[in-house]
């Protein structure tokens, strides 16, 4: 067994890339000799997808710490303390049609893991936290600081056709994010590239607040470029509030004031038409 080259440790990281060369020691305890981390300690990384297992083209995370390993595998760990300590937000069921699910994403829960780890994954926190366990795929995403409704497959047959849905344009989807200032009492359609794709969204006016001077705006996209709304809104002069990358919120500004509130398209499971609504409570609210 040999230790591959650029295994750095800058104080809480620690990156350990291991060639088996020998299947008589088991994972934890290779990658606790090669890290100087202790075994409880590679296990806890493990649950939370910090290690990889390399075998012939597949690389997977690896969680069993007993996992049989063969000869020309290799190990991979991603150590981050400080990613690590970060504890994931809740989740909440809202709707449940068997084959997908929709739940509500709060602040902080993240759709799409790294090589570090997977365990703040909406994803990952489903898969944890249902009884009988199911299995749980991202087909859409929202930001780690937007909230609101997501929909979750369960079956690799539901995820390909919800995600064709998106794909091709047949689902509605609104959302409402509070804006700096007095937003226009008419429809306003925004029509501009975001990263050199098109991208198009309405935006329509619900509330002002004169105290705050912001607005409740609804929006519908018809297209899904990533940071879209808060790129469009930002591009009229009504920044979302508690927008600090495009914006001009500050550092201790409140929480991202933009929620993924409702769709609406065919089921193509049931091929009958459904909505689902984000309860108003769980909506951006003026503070």
């Amino acid at each position: 067994m040999q230790t591959m080259p650029d295994t750095p440790q800058i104080d809480n990281l620690i990156e350990c890339h291991l060639d088996i060369t020998s299947c008589e020691v088991d994972a934890s305890t290779l990658l606790s000799q090669h890290s100087g981390l202790s075994k409880q300690v590679i296990k806890q990384a493990m649950q939370k997808g910090a290690v990889w297992h390399t075998h012939g083209k597949q690389v997977i995370r690896l969680r069993r710490a007993k996992k049989a390993l063969k000869v020309g595998d290799k190990l991979h760990l991603y150590y981050n303390s400080h990613i690590l300590a970060e504890v994931p937000a809740t989740a909440e069921l809202m709707f449940d049609q068997g084959d997908y699910s929709l739940w509500y994403k709060p602040y902080g829960l993240r759709c799409q893991a790294s090589k570090w780890s997977d365990h703040t994954t909406i994803n990952r926190f489903i898969e944890l936290n249902t009884e009988p366990p199911r299995s749980a795929y991202i087909i859409h995403r929202l930001d780690r600081a937007a909230s609101g409704l997501i929909i979750i497959g369960h079956t690799k047959k539901a995820t390909a056709a919800v995600a064709k849905l998106f794909e091709t344009r047949q689902l509605d989807k609104f959302y409402q994010v509070i804006v700096q200032g007095r937003f226009a009492d008419n429809t306003v359609t925004i029509n501009t590239q975001v990263d050199g794709k098109p991208a198009l969204s309405h935006a329509i006016l619900f509330q002002y607040n004169p105290e705050l001077d912001q607005s409740k705006v609804q929006v519908k996209i018809e297209s899904g470029r990533k940071h879209q709304i808060r790129i469009h809104m930002a591009s009229i002069g009504h920044p979302v509030v508690g927008d600090r990358l495009h914006g001009n919120a500050a550092a201790d500004a409140p929480d991202l004031k933009l929620c993924c509130c409702e769709f609406a398209f065919v089921c193509p499971v049931t091929a009958t038409p459904v909505q689902f609504s984000l309860p108003e409570a769980l909506r951006p609210q003026f503070e």
